[in-house]
């Protein structure tokens, strides 16, 4: 089942990155600002390689669902990998990067999202 909408995938993409222990996860509102996503998912990790298993987490994730990257930018380095998935543009920094390319900052009128909390599914009754 597909993401009904642009919200829907930066929630799946954040939960997944989540999934995988990422940091300081930040998701912004970018429809008023940018021509070209709705969204931006930022989020960091304490290494090169959980910068690269949260990308691939993701990845993995959202190809379930049958949603593909259109780019994948910087997943070799494991500094700052870019998604792009059209709408949503995850960006995941290992944590002293981000501090420097600050996108927040650069972005400071996007609107911050909340991700809402997990539905639980009921279990199965015996």
């Amino acid at each position: 089942m597909n993401p009904s909408s642009s919200k829907e995938k930066a929630f799946l993409c954040a939960r997944a990155a989540l999934d995988h222990k990422a940091i300081d996860l930040v998701i912004l509102a970018m429809q008023n600002l940018s021509s070209f996503t709705d969204y931006f998912v930022i989020c960091s990790g304490n290494s090169d390689r959980q910068v690269q298993a949260i990308a691939s987490h993701i990845e993995g994730k959202l190809a379930e669902k049958g949603l593909f990257p259109l780019g994948i930018e910087g997943k070799r380095e494991g500094r700052w990998v870019l998604l792009d998935y059209g709408e949503v543009v995850v960006h995941i920094f290992y944590h002293p990067v981000r501090e420097f390319y600050d996108l927040e900052r650069l972005w400071f009128d996007a609107s911050k999202i909340d991700l809402p909390p997990k539905r639980k599914v009921p279990r199965p009754r015996p």
